[in-house]
């Protein structure tokens, strides 16, 4: 992980996370509106359709949540050799328990189930919970996106919630999935790592 004076980078082995700046936006919102019937919303919350913005509407938007922001930046660009393919992201569900919850997403359909999605989620979680006094982070997905919850599992989160046929997608109902971990939960899974690289 590099924390330079000209720039976050969060570097791991497949994917980095930065900034976001002004000159990314075209291809960000290329990446975001540019398909009519986008596969990545098949999968990230379908059940609230996409609202088409327009391009200035879409650099407003960012400018307002993302730039005039402070560390850490509330979105980052996930990118694998220099090739941007998604973002992460977290809102504070409530900033005075400090209780923030977090999001991937991997726009670019050929960079599924590689692990790419996973990697950053992780070095997110990390950066997130060394940056900030947190005491929990939780995820927030749907039954139908197994690959979501099995990448929350990967990173130790647990179960919280299953709010039973709360989602209707395409005539079928699902359940919303609450996953989430504690500080210290998270402290623990990172002792083991460390243990399973000097084993």
């Amino acid at each position: 992980m590099s924390d330079s004076k000209q720039e976050l980078q969060i570097r791991g082995e497949k994917v980095s996370l930065r900034a976001i700046h002004e000159g990314d936006l075209p291809e960000l919102y290329e990446l975001v509106y540019g398909e009519k019937e986008a596969a990545w919303k098949k999968w990230d919350a379908p059940y609230f359709p996409l609202e088409y913005i327009s391009f200035d509407e879409y650099r407003e938007e960012t400018s307002k949540y993302v730039f005039k922001y402070g560390a850490p930046k509330p979105r980052m660009i996930i990118e694998v050799n220099d090739e941007m393919i998604g973002t992460v992201n977290y809102y504070w569900e409530h900033k005075e328990s400090n209780w923030l919850e977090i999001g991937v997403v991997i726009y670019k359909a050929g960079y599924w189930n590689g692990g790419y999605g996973t990697e950053a989620l992780r070095l997110w979680v990390d950066y997130l919970f060394d940056t900030l006094p947190l005491v929990r982070i939780g995820l927030s997905t749907w039954s139908g996106n197994k690959r979501m919850m099995r990448v929350a599992e990967k990173l130790g989160m647990k179960l919280e919630g299953q709010i039973r046929k709360a989602r209707l997608y395409e005539n079928e109902y699902y359940d919303s999935i609450k996953m989430g971990m504690l500080r210290e939960e998270w402290s623990e899974e990172r002792r083991n790592n460390r243990r399973e690289v000097e084993a």
